[in-house]
């Protein structure tokens, strides 16, 4: 019995954790190889990952690990899988061909928005994820990979309060059918969330409430109490997919970060304060507000700063490693679910056994 009762502990210490993801981008400037860079996933246990488009030697190092992945159609790919032949190409070459690799999602396309430098591809987002899926399903591996788009909040034209969330009336249109699509495959949407993007461009910004440190309610929407601006954001989306029919169609973060440098409040403390209590709270199983009792799927952006990124300063500065490899912040990637759990909830479980 008492052997029993530790091998409990232990499961309930150890096991069956929640991970958080990194994305990768391809702006580094750095000279770590692309196993190395798997390999400082792995010396972190990091087992997630998202790339932006197929990247051979990437998938070649991540052949029999267990990090799973998203992996990305670029947006100037999209015309071309409107095709089906080259939409099964693609699969064939940076799925099927990588049977030791852990696909979890296909990206098809990356902020694609009618309002913004992405509109040429607007038309072609939707009859490429069709494509992909038809290629995934043939392929037999429909129950395994789910195919998205990464969106994010520039799409919505109210997000204050989180409830009246809605999309922009022209993106509707857009938005609409690719919804309806995820709610027919039961795929997520995947969302790119930046509380420091909704903070420096708002002149009466709360900035405790961007990094998860105020220290109670900041608003309060139909009954629902909101501490920090991520959870605000997720489910202002929530509520404009509900809106179109999506009302069970998941959000994954895809996308979430904090710079060091390079813009009003980004320095190394602050971005270190959002990324541990972005990890904390994404991990606990509380949820939001409006989808409370679930862990939130998340992406950290990014792996390294890139230094060559053109855009904003903030833009290059967004990497939880420097190019040389050092950690820039002391994370904990994978929390254990029970360190989610309440004191009574454990010690009933340890109550039970003390009964047996």
């Amino acid at each position: 019995m008492l052997l029993l009762l530790g091998l409990l502990i232990n499961l309930l210490i150890f096991t069956d954790a929640q991970s958080v993801g990194v994305c990768y981008g391809g702006v580094v400037d750095g000279s770590s190889s692309q196993q190395d860079v798997v390999n400082l996933y792995k010396n972190n246990s990091i087992t997630r990952m998202r790339i932006y488009q197929p990247n051979q030697a990437i998938l070649q190092a991540l052949k029999g690990t267990n990090i799973e992945l998203i992996i990305g159609v670029p947006n100037d790919a999209l015309q071309s899988l409107n095709n089906q032949n080259a939409a099964n190409t693609w699969v064939r070459d940076n799925i099927q061909n990588y049977p030791d690799v852990q696909f979890r999602y296909v990206a098809v396309g990356n902020e694609v928005d009618p309002n913004n430098g992405n509109s040429q591809h607007v038309n072609f987002v939707l009859p490429a994820m069709q494509n992909v899926q038809n290629a995934i399903n043939v392929a037999g591996l429909g129950n395994q990979i789910k195919v998205s788009t990464a969106t994010y909040s520039g799409l919505l034209g109210v997000s204050y309060p989180p409830s009246n969330g809605a999309f922009r009336d022209n993106v509707r249109g857009f938005i609409e059918p690719i919804v309806k699509f995820l709610s027919e495959n039961n795929s997520p949407m995947l969302v790119n969330i930046y509380p420091y993007f909704a903070s420096i461009g708002n002149p009466n910004s709360n900035l405790p409430y961007a990094l998860f440190t105020a220290p109670g309610t900041i608003l309060r929407d139909n009954g629902r109490q909101y501490s920090n601006l991520f959870d605000t954001i997720i489910d202002a989306h929530y509520a404009a997919q509900a809106s179109l029919g999506g009302e069970n169609v998941e959000i994954v973060v895809s996308e979430s970060g904090w710079p060091s440098e390079g813009g009003d409040a980004a320095t190394i403390e602050n971005a270190g304060t959002y990324y541990k209590n972005l990890i904390r709270h994404v991990t606990a199983t509380t949820g939001t507000p409006a989808k409370p009792g679930r862990s939130i799927e998340t992406y950290l952006y990014s792996m390294f700063d890139e230094r060559n990124k053109t855009g904003a300063e903030s833009e290059k500065h967004f990497g939880i490693f420097s190019v040389d490899e050092r950690p820039k912040y002391q994370l904990s990637f994978n929390v254990p679910k029970s360190m989610n759990v309440s004191i009574s909830e454990r010690y009933g479980i340890l109550a039970a056994f003390s009964l047996m």
